[in-house]
């Protein structure tokens, strides 16, 4: 049997690295993390620069 949670995560390097945060993230408190679904993706701007990358997600895993 297979479970989804969503997730919010950030970061200051990428959408890719934002999502790779929300999966270490989550395999501190779930096991047998099996894939992410980037539901949305979102960019904080300031001075015309991106200082933030921020994804909605959506984990899957495997209930033991």
């Amino acid at each position: 049997m297979l479970k989804v949670i969503e997730v919010l995560a950030k970061s200051d390097k990428s959408w890719e690295d934002a999502a790779q945060q929300a999966v270490a993230d989550a395999g501190r408190t779930v096991r047998n993390v099996k894939s992410i679904y980037i539901k949305n993706m979102e960019a904080k701007v300031e001075n015309d620069q991106i200082t933030e990358y921020r994804i909605n997600g959506k984990i899957t895993f495997v209930l033991e």
